[in-house]
C-alpha cells in the first residue's frame, strides 16, 4: 500500500517490537508496513489501592531500576534539518560519452574538411560524416524519489500529590521512589526509540532480501558462496562450529572485497532504476560513508576461542561499526521474520507496495551506505497537565514524531547463512 503523508499512530507496533526485544513474546512476523495488535498483563496481589502495585510498607525499600541507553543509534541522523515529513531526493542518470569532433575518425571522417558542415552524411560513407554542432543540447536526466510520512506515538505518567506517601518511611525514601519512577519512564522511552530503529533495520533487511533478484549483489549467502569457492557441501551449522575458523576467514575476505567494490561507481549493490536504453544511476560509497552491523554472538564466540589469525587490525578493521546482539527477537536472536514496504521496481505505479512474508534463518551482518538507512526524531516534547483538584494528581505527556528512510537506490549488502535445498 502507498505511504500516506498524514501522521500514523505506531504505538502498537512499538509495543510488539519491545515485547520481542525483551523476550516477552516469541519471534513472530512483524509487518513494518502496517500495525499489529498487542496486550498486557497486570499483577493482582495485595497492594495499596491507588496504583495497586505497591505493597504496604515493611522495612527498607530498594528501587530496582537503572538507566538504559537505546541501541542501534547508528541510524540516527545528526542534522536536525536532514528531513521532515517529506523528503525529495534527486539522483542523476549517467551519461554516455559522445563522438569526438576535433579529429577525423573512423566514425566521422569529415569532421575537418573544407566546405563541410556539421552532421553532414553522404551515402552512408563514414568519410563524409561529421559530428553535430557544439550547440547540440545534452540535458541532464534526474530521477526524483519521494520519502514521506510521519510515525507518531505518545507516552504518559500519572503523579499523585500525596496519596503514596503512606507506603514510605520518610521524604528521602519517597523521593527515591519518585526518582525510580522517572528513571523507568526514561528507560521505557529509550526502548521505544530503539524499537523504532529496529523496525527501520528490519524493514531494510526485508527490502534487500525481497529484491535479491533485482539487486545483483544485494544478498550474499555465505554458506552457498563458501561451498562454491571450496567445492564443499557443508551446512550452515557445520560452518559455524566445526569449520568456524575457516569460515570466518572466508567471510572477512568477502567483506573486504565487497567493501572495496562499494567505493566504485556501479550498479552492483542497489536498485539502479534502469532506463529503457540500459543507462542506470550508479552509486559509490567511500569507506568513511560505509556503516556495518554484525551479529555479535557469532564473533564473540570466535574471539573466546581465540583466532588471532582472524581478529587483528591487519585483516579485520571496523570503523563506523555496531554489534547487534539480536536482530528481532532476543529469544531467536539470529533470525528475521518480517513483511516490509518495497518500492515498485516494475515502475508500474511508482508507489510502494508490501512484500511477501520474509523468513531469514540466520543473518550475519549488513554493510550499507549511511544514506540507505536513516531515522530521525523531529519532534520530541513533553507537557504537564494542571493538578486535578478533586483527586490531586497530574499527568505528564510525552509526544514523539519520527520518520525512517529505507532507500533501495543506495548501496547495501545483506550477509546471510542459508542451506540450499
Amino acid at each position: 500500500m502507498p505511504r500516506v503523508l498524514s501522521p500514523q499512530d505506531c504505538h502498537v507496533l512499538m509495543t510488539e517490537l519491545v515485547k520481542q526485544a525483551t523476550g516477552r513474546t516469541d519471534i513472530a512476523v512483524v509487518d513494518t508496513s502496517s500495525f499489529v495488535s498487542a496486550g498486557e498483563t497486570v499483577l493482582q496481589t495485595g497492594m495499596e489501592n491507588t496504583l495497586n502495585a505497591l505493597s504496604l510498607l515493611i522495612g527498607r525499600t530498594f528501587m530496582a531500576v537503572r538507566p538504559y541507553e537505546s541501541k542501534l543509534s547508528i541510524f540516527d541522523v545528526e542534522d536536525e534539518n536532514a528531513f521532515t515529513g517529506r523528503l525529495r531526493k534527486i539522483s542523476f542518470y549517467s551519461q554516455d560519452p559522445q563522438a569526438s569532433g576535433d579529429w577525423n575518425t573512423q566514425l566521422n571522417g569529415a569532421n575537418l574538411k573544407t566546405g563541410n558542415t556539421n552532421g553532414e552524411v553522404t551515402n552512408g560513407d563514414a568519410s563524409q560524416h561529421a559530428t553535430k554542432s557544439m550547440w547540440e543540447q545534452n540535458q541532464p536526466e534526474p530521477l526524483e524519489m519521494n520519502f514521506g510520512g510521519i510515525d507518531t506515538w505518545e507516552d504518559s505518567l500519572t503523579t499523585y500529590e500525596y496519596q503514596l506517601k503512606q507506603a514510605f518511611r520518610n521524604e528521602s525514601e519517597f523521593a527515591s521512589f519518585i526518582n525510580g519512577i522517572m528513571t523507568q519512564k526514561a528507560n521505557d522511552i529509550e526502548m521505544q526509540k530503539e524499537a523504532f530503529n529496529r523496525m527501520t533495520l528490519l524493514s531494510s533487511i526485508g527490502t534487500r532480501y525481497a529484491l535479491k533478484n533485482t539487486i545483483k549483489n544485494g544478498v550474499v549467502n555465505l554458506t552457498s558462496e563458501y561451498n562454491k569457492r571450496f567445492g564443499t557441501n557443508y551446512t550452515s551449522e557445520e560452518l559455524r562450529t566445526v569449520y568456524l575458523e575457516s569460515f570466518l576467514k572466508f567471510f572477512i575476505s568477502q567483506f573486504k572485497i565487497h567493501s572495496d567494490r562499494m567505493t566504485h561507481n556501479s550498479g552492483l549493490y542497489h536498485w539502479t532504476v534502469a532506463k529503457e536504453d540500459g543507462r542506470i544511476i550508479p552509486r559509490h560509497t567511500p569507506k568513511k560513508e560505509q556503516r556495518l552491523l554484525l551479529y555479535n554472538p557469532l564473533f564473540t564466540e570466535a574471539e573466546t576461542w581465540v583466532f588471532p589469525s582472524v581478529f587483528n587490525d591487519r585483516y579485520l578493521k571496523l570503523d563506523n561499526y555496531e554489534g547487534v546482539d539480536f536482530w528481532q527477537s532476543i529469544d531467536t536472536p539470529e533470525a528475521v521474520k518480517v513483511k516490509t514496504a518495497i518500492p515498485d521496481v516494475t515502475k508500474t505505479t511508482g508507489l510502494q507496495t508490501v512484500s511477501e512474508e520474509i523468513n531469514i534463518p540466520y543473518v550475519v551482518g549488513v554493510l550499507y551506505d549511511k544514506d540507505a538507512i536513516m531515522t530521525h526524531f523531529y519532534l520530541e516534547s513533553s507537557a504537564v497537565t494542571p493538578l486535578e483538584a478533586r483527586k490531586r494528581f497530574y499527568n505528564t505527556w510525552w509526544t514523539f514524531a519520527r520518520n525512517s528512510i529505507n532507500d533501495a537506490t543506495e548501496n547495501m549488502i545483506l550477509f546471510t547463512m542459508e542451506d540450499t535445498v
